[in-house]
């Protein structure tokens, strides 16, 4: 069996292919830099993150870009003897426009630097490229309507991509409008037994999310939706543990067996937390699961019920070895590819060579910023672990920080940072930024030796969260509040930006001279569950 998720923590959107008999992932990243999440898998079960291909600015600029702007809904394809890989760089995110951008992107092999972008169209999100039988190429996307009157998901387009000329050319044409349950997004484009299959998303991406399945005998319609229902919800479902079931794409394995993976979210069970839904928060934001698909009448329906199963059947291909994964990062090496920064590279304010065996970070802007910040950190993946580091910071005022942040936007942080006081000098201080509303929860803020490393811990369990600290790495002692996780999740957040996940990681800023450096050894991410 297949257990899902298969992909844990913030991994949402996924965009599914297969090379041989090599099977590859693509998701959505949004303000995270790299852009783009690629994994691969020889037997659907286990998977590995091999590729982040948008990592130079030439690809994606995001400086400025809001909570949940970025890369959305890349779509990944394998076709001509090389990878194509669509995606979105969205520059607005709430109220009545999007201003969105879609880009091309290229390679003959996933470890080669990925082409520059050709630049597609600005007309909608969640664009997709669809490789005909006849050798013609097409792009669907959604199309945004941002007049005050209308529903702002006008409909799927499908409009021909030119190779020579690196263009979408002829008209563009809407091919479906979706059903009464509205919000149609993320379509994706298959021919199969001489049937044209549409699949899009419908109802949101929370807890009415779904797929619809449309076919048609002609790339341009009319669609016929299936008699089916939703090809998968949680909707109808809501007392099992995995829910959001909608935005996928479908594989057929070189065993002849077809497979469709989909985000999910799942939400924690705390019944003493305010709801804004009876199904909960979802810290670890929205994961990939799979299911395996049967054909009944000439449809894709899911094998045992259209709605999210913890387990799956898999296919008849031999279950491959999990890579061991090792909880200790150190930066005598490159950084490992979970580990990304917020809206440009880490060059931009990091290094490894000044100071070998450390991530050695410079300050920058603070934690609200939307520019430059310092931070580099990697998913929460699991509801029960514990994150440490280890930390040599040196501060001359109280404009200068840096320590362990549990993150989920500009808006939803708290952080235990090294910090400097005017009559206690180097202090540990922690900061927590709750929709928007700062406080420091702390009776009153502890010193420290004026020089030396300080070591940092968060230990997560389910619907809390406190930090540790330890001058030796030895004797641990708790500091602060205990905070809810549930205040680092998509369901709590208020406003447009609500599409990422609960992140940890380190930091620093120095709002006096943007120069300051922090010097980090290490970074250990433990599950406990």
């Amino acid at each position: 069996m297949i257990q899902n998720p298969i992909l844990k923590g913030f991994n949402p959107d996924p965009s599914i292919c297969r090379v041989g008999e090599d099977y590859y992932i693509a998701v959505s990243t949004f303000e995270w830099y790299p852009g783009v999440g690629i994994y691969h898998s020889k037997d659907l079960s286990n998977w590995t993150l091999v590729r982040r291909p948008v990592e130079r600015l030439s690809q994606l600029n995001m400086l400025g870009n809001p909570d949940s702007g970025g890369v959305w809904a890349p779509c990944l394809s394998y076709a001509d003897g090389k990878f194509w890989l669509i995606y979105s760089d969205i520059k607005v995110v709430s109220g009545q426009w999007k201003d969105g951008h879609n880009y091309l992107v290229t390679a003959e092999s996933m470890e080669d630097e990925w082409s520059e972008p050709i630049y597609l169209n600005s007309a909608g999100f969640d664009p997709s490229l669809f490789h005909d039988d006849d050798g013609k190429k097409y792009i669907v996307n959604m199309v945004w309507d941002p007049r005050v009157q209308n529903h702002p998901f006008y409909g799927i387009s499908l409009q021909e991509y030119d190779v020579e000329k690196q263009a979408l050319v002829g008209e563009r044409k809407i091919i479906f409008k979706g059903t009464n349950v509205k919000l149609t997004e993320a379509p994706h484009l298959y021919k199969i037994d001489g049937y044209y299959y549409l699949i899009t998303a419908e109802g949101g991406t929370k807890y009415d999310h779904r797929a619809t399945v449309a076919r048609s005998k002609t790339i341009d319609g009319d669609y016929e939706v299936s008699p089916n229902g939703a090809l998968i919800t949680g909707f109808f479902t809501p007392d099992e543990p995995i829910q959001k079931a909608g935005h996928g794409s479908l594989v057929q394995t070189h065993t002849n067996e077809w497979y469709f993976a989909y985000l999910v979210g799942r939400p924690l069970q705390d019944d003493n937390k305010p709801l804004l839904d009876p199904r909960g928060y979802c810290p670890l934001g929205r994961e990939t699961s799979i299911s395996r698909i049967e054909w009944k009448d000439g449809w894709p329906v899911v094998e045992g019920g259209n709605y999210p199963q913890g387990q799956v059947t898999a296919p008849n291909i031999p279950l491959q070895p999990a890579a061991e994964i090792n909880p200790l990062t150190t930066f005598d090496k490159a950084i490992p590819l979970d580990f990304q920064s917020l809206r440009q590279p880490m060059s931009a304010f990091s290094n490894q060579t000044e100071r070998p065996g450390y991530l050695r970070l410079i300050g920058k802007e603070s934690l609200t910023s939307k520019f430059s910040q310092a931070l580099v950190a990697r998913r929460w993946e699991n509801f029960h672990f514990e994150a440490e580091t280890a930390v040599e910071f040196t501060p001359d005022n109280f404009q200068q920080f840096a320590g362990l942040v549990n993150y989920y936007n500009t808006e939803n942080w708290t952080a235990l940072d090294i910090t400097q006081d005017e009559e206690l000098g180097r202090v540990l201080n922690i900061l927590s930024c709750d929709n928007g509303l700062f406080t420091r929860p702390l009776d009153s803020i502890v010193s420290l030796p004026e020089q030396g490393e300080v070591f940092l811990k968060v230990i997560v369990q389910a619907n809390t969260y406190h930090y540790e600290y330890s001058v030796n790495g030895q004797k641990w002692t708790a500091i602060g509040s205990v905070f809810e996780s549930y205040k680092l999740s998509d369901d709590y957040v208020r406003g447009g930006g609500f599409f990422t996940g609960a992140f940890v990681g380190m930091h620093c800023v120095d709002l006096n001279t943007l120069s300051l450096p922090a010097d980090f050894r290490y970074f250990k991410y433990s599950p406990l569950d």
